[in-house]
């Protein structure tokens, strides 16, 4: 229940008031490396260098599907590669063909605006309207 610390002439042992806060702070630096660690890996892993705009961001509490366009044009959904025509086949599998599922659609600054526009429109045209356009915000230089 304590360390007793010894009293050199009653022989009695009083209790000890000091808080051991080591196994606290202990506990909580672990804590802080592990969310350190998997805050990046929350992010899509598709490295894209999104342009800048001063929108507002959008809260959900659903998780949005991320469909990716990097620099080269190559479309990811998630983290995986996938053919333009096989776009709209994969997302319905994954959204079980909810087409109010919100998609955050990343592009690459480099891409060109019609390849975006195209890969909006084929996933307008499946019936997915709740299509939002990822930016990052203006960074203060």
């Amino acid at each position: 229940m304590g360390a007793q610390i010894q009293s050199g002439k009653s022989g009695r042992s009083r209790p000890m008031s000091e808080i051991n806060v080591t196994p606290f702070v202990d506990v909580m630096l672990v804590l802080l490396i592990i969310f350190m660690v998997t805050a990046p890996l929350l992010t899509v892993g598709v490295e894209v260098d999104l342009p800048e705009t001063t929108a507002n961001p959008i809260t959900t509490e659903v998780e949005p599907l991320a469909v990716s366009i990097d620099a080269q044009g190559r479309v990811f959904l998630q983290d995986t590669e996938v053919d333009l025509g096989n776009l709209v086949n994969q997302m319905e599998q994954i959204s079980g063909r909810n087409f109010e599922l919100r998609i955050f659609l990343r592009a690459d600054r480099s891409v060109d605006y019609g390849t975006v526009m195209q890969v909006m429109g084929l996933l307008n045209s499946a019936g997915y309207t709740q299509i939002a356009l990822v930016t990052e915000p203006i960074s203060d230089q």
